[in-house]
């Protein structure tokens, strides 16, 4: 966990300053900035510490597409006292409209501080400042809560890159895979593996506040879902009994889970409180209900069902009133996702032989594709809303990896994972 410190000002006159902002562009960052991100000095003298943090910072900044870091490599470092007080014009020679400072404290002890300030080089005044206090072992959680503090500055959206990822790890030939849940911070760093890949493993979703996950195992050769926790790695059933149950998540205050389930000849969505219960049953006519996705205010679902003759999406209230189809723009589509913000929903959409991953509304206009491979699919919302990872499956070998797109178009980039990926799920911002 990561302490806030507020940090002072580097002058009297950066305090009084509050004129407009020269970098700023209404709607966000149009083009990439170039920004510097030298090497951070320490106040005990760990240069090594400085670069490494420095170095997070510029590939975070890079992979939301609207930066194009300068630094830490091949460019000069700066002094401990300028690190609140900078040399604007060796930045601006540089090439830099802004400049991401700061310094190490208590590097090589058992706790660090990071103190991170961003500057407006063509102006030469300061934006913002904040420092992270944390355990030594976490260094990189704050070097990714300051790369946050510059992204949300200058783009004017909420942070996203101190997060984790949780996926299916795929190894092994094609007609063999071993599927494991795995999980680490979104920059690919502290990757371990959460089941042994004993029994096949699909669509893990982290809990809102990224303690549990709750995903479908074959254990025992009957799809049913589980419920873990994170840190202990302890599971539960979560419905007792032999029913198929599958595609699981979370309600966004924690306290329930919606998936389906298959009893007497159909499948329905259902619900259930998260430390167990009796399931209450949300829909009831002929066909497959299932991949059921909650809005943010918990006061819908929207889910995937085959009840007109093909994959379409619907959208019902919590109690299963009210329930409409979204989806009209031809082949089906599937694994709907409702963004953190509740203005869009994304799916993948299947049609001509290939996997899209789309947006669209609530109501089901506005529709928009946001990827052109061969196959995209399950896609899952950083807690911002403005990015959204999924996975693709490269044609003829069957190998799948995660990628992330922004919302606004680009294009996609790799996640980093030490092994294939599939079904990933973003967490929500860590503590």
């Amino acid at each position: 966990m990561a302490a806030l410190l507020a940090l002072p000002m580097a002058s009297a006159a950066v305090a009084q300053d509050s004129g407009p902002l020269e970098v700023d562009v209404v709607g966000g960052i149009q083009a990439p900035m170039a920004i510097a991100v030298p090497a951070m000095p320490s106040a005990n003298g760990d240069a090594a510490m400085g670069r490494q943090i420095a170095e997070i910072i510029s590939s975070d900044l890079r992979t939301t597409g609207l930066f194009t870091p300068l630094g830490p490599g091949g460019i000069a470092g700066y002094s401990y006292a300028e690190a609140s007080n900078p040399v604007y014009a060796t930045w601006r020679s540089a090439g830099a409209a802004a400049l991401v400072a700061g310094y190490v404290e208590g590097a090589g002890t058992g706790r660090l501080t990071l103190a991170c300030y961003l500057y407006d080089v063509t102006a030469g005044r300061e934006l913002v400042r904040q420092g992270f206090a944390v355990n030594a072992n976490n260094w990189r959680s704050a070097a990714h809560k300051c790369a946050d503090l510059v992204y949300s500055r200058l783009s004017g959206e909420q942070p996203f890159l101190d997060t984790k990822v949780v996926y299916v790890s795929e190894t092994g030939p094609k007609n063999a895979r071993v599927k494991r849940i795995a999980i680490m911070d979104s920059d690919g760093s502290n990757h371990r593996y959460l089941t042994e890949g004993k029994a096949t493993v699909l669509t893990p979703r982290f809990s809102p506040r990224g303690d549990k996950l709750v995903y479908m195992s074959y254990q025992g050769r009957r799809p049913r879902v589980y419920v873990m926790d994170v840190a202990t790695g302890t599971e539960r059933l979560l419905v007792p009994g032999t029913a198929f149950t599958f595609a699981p998540r979370f309600s966004p205050d924690g306290s329930q889970i919606v998936f389906s389930m298959a009893a007497g000849g159909n499948t329905d969505i259902y619900v259930v409180g998260a430390n167990g219960g009796t399931p209450r049953r949300l829909t009831a006519t002929p066909g497959a209900d299932t991949s059921p996705s909650f809005s943010p205010d918990g006061n819908r679902i929207v889910f995937e069902s085959d009840r007109s003759g093909s994959q379409q999406l619907y959208v019902m209230n919590y109690d299963g009133s009210n329930q409409r189809r979204i989806s009209f723009g031809g082949g089906n589509y599937a694994s709907p996702a409702w963004s953190p913000r509740g203005d869009l929903i994304a799916f993948t959409r299947i049609g001509g032989g290939a996997f899209r991953i789309g947006v669209m509304s609530p109501s089901g206009g506005g529709e928009r594709t946001l990827t052109n491979a061969w196959q995209d699919e399950g896609p899952s919302w950083a807690p911002n809303g403005q990015f959204v990872m999924f996975h693709r499956t490269t044609q003829g070998s069957g190998n799948a990896a995660l990628y992330a797109v922004n919302i606004n178009g680009g294009q996609p980039r790799r996640m980093p994972t030490p092994v294939g990926g599939s079904d990933p799920s973003w967490s929500p911002l860590n503590n």
